[in-house]
């Protein structure tokens, strides 16, 4: 009798979804997150179901999209449950659930063991603990050095209790890549402020980075001891953020709504280092990103979509997958089939994992985009962005979030999430799917 209790059980645990149960957590998290918004002491004026929860799910995709202000709308309270949700989201539920269930001591089931290995991409449970640890202990790091340094410019202009406040709250939202701001129009009245600026910037560039990246470079020190993977991570992250950074400058130098209405022209590339950085996941403006040209918004499009790095705090298709793509071009260019980097070669399931994210992400928006189209109207533009921001869980928009409707909001809430668990379930199904022996023979067939 045992032994059939004990084969049961086995199946059972066998039929385990670990991507199912990460997105199975998620909605628990923002409906929880919804009922807590809704709770009278948690807005200044009552809020709609639907506000909460679009809040909600925007706070644990840790995207910044918002349809009422977080700073006047929302009481102490509210923030402080918008803040908590970022930083669940931003970090990963599994990564608190596996190192609360250690730290009291509770011996893990097998499917709590699956969903452990899946969170964070690690083969064994022992390395995901140990993964699980360094996450924390670095998040919890950045974020205390963000706090020393943003109070440090908050509490001489707003005081100690409201400066730490602000350290806090923007400390959390960068670092988790969330771009929630107290203030409608972000931060924007920092345009020209160094201190703020760049520490803001530091804080979501390092979240988009990723601990493996940041462990890595603390450890190792050294360019030439890095792996491949660190250094094309760090190279591209540099190109893509000085490129970015030129490109807008060249395109609204002369706006005279953005870049054109600051004096100096170190302001004018501090701006333009700020808004050409925040578009891969990040989701802060100090410009009126409704204001820019449409050339710099098709720009941030691309930004968008590319995201950060895997295993950090950003979204999108990822940097390295959008590196992968371009190597794997340049070589088939160049008559060559092995796509290298750094004198490594890389798999051919390495590349395909790669179009198979770009094919999958790239449908989530088309499909996002028509039907926004449907149901919202706006321009073309507008509409564009506002989708890809949320697949990016970036949070930036030209306007539209507010003009959305309830059909509209729920699109997006959609795209959010498909934007934050799409890597994971995709990671999942290419790790554990089952390989066929059977081979065919092969044929011509035209491309392009």
């Amino acid at each position: 009798m045992s032994q059939r209790k004990s084969g049961t059980g086995s199946n059972r645990e066998q039929r385990i979804n670990p991507p199912r149960l990460l997105f199975e957590s998620f909605l628990a998290l923002i409906g929880i997150g919804a009922c807590l918004l809704k709770l009278p002491f948690a807005a200044v004026e009552p809020v709609t179901w639907m506000e909460a929860a679009f809040t909600a799910t925007s706070a644990v995709t840790v995207t910044g999209l918002v349809v009422v202000d977080t700073g006047s709308h929302f009481t102490l309270f509210g923030q402080l449950v918008i803040l908590t949700l970022i930083q669940l989201g931003g970090l990963g539920l599994m990564t608190f659930a596996v190192l609360t269930a250690l730290a009291l001591g509770f011996r893990l089931r097998l499917q709590h063991q699956l969903v452990a290995q899946e969170a964070f991409n690690e083969i064994s449970l022992q390395t995901a603990r140990r993964a699980g640890g360094s996450i924390a202990l670095f998040a919890l790091t950045a974020e205390a050095i963000g706090i020393v340094l943003l109070g440090m410019f908050f509490v001489p202009e707003l005081g100690w209790s409201e400066g730490l406040y602000q350290a806090l709250f923007y400390t959390i939202s960068a670092f988790n890549n969330a771009g929630f701001a107290l203030s409608p129009d972000s931060l924007s009245a920092y345009a020209t402020h160094p201190g703020i600026s760049l520490s803001v910037t530091a804080l979501f560039i390092t979240g988009g980075l990723g601990y493996i990246v940041i462990m890595e470079l603390l450890e190792k020190r050294c360019w030439r001891r890095l792996s491949v993977y660190v250094k094309v991570i760090l190279l591209a992250t540099l190109c893509l953020n000085l490129i970015a950074t030129v490109a807008i400058l060249f395109l609204e130098f002369g706006n005279p709504a953005t870049l054109g209405a600051l004096n100096g022209f170190w302001d004018k590339v501090l701006a333009a280092w700020f808004q050409g950085v925040t578009p891969r996941t990040a989701g802060f403006n100090t410009l009126d990103v409704g204001a820019l040209t449409a050339g710099t918004s098709v720009l941030m499009l691309l930004l968008m979509f590319i995201g950060g790095a895997p295993n950090s705090t950003a979204s999108g298709i990822k940097i390295s997958t959008f590196v992968i793509l371009l190597a794997a071009t340049r070589s088939f260019l160049r008559g060559n089939l092995n796509v290298s980097f750094f004198r490594r070669s890389l798999s051919s399931e390495t590349v395909l994992k790669a179009l198979a994210t770009v094919t999958i992400g790239m449908a989530t928006v088309f499909v996002g985009v028509v039907t926004l189209s449907i149901l919202v109207e706006d321009d073309f533009l507008d509409i564009a962005f506002e989708v890809v921001s949320a697949f990016g869980t970036v949070g930036l928009s030209r306007g539209t979030t507010g003009e959305l409707g309830t059909a509209g909001q729920l699109v997006i809430m959609a795209v959010m999430v498909i934007g934050r668990l799409g890597p994971l379930t995709l990671g999942y199904t290419l790790t554990v799917r089952r390989k066929s022996n059977v081979r065919y023979a092969k044929t011509e067939f035209p491309v392009g």
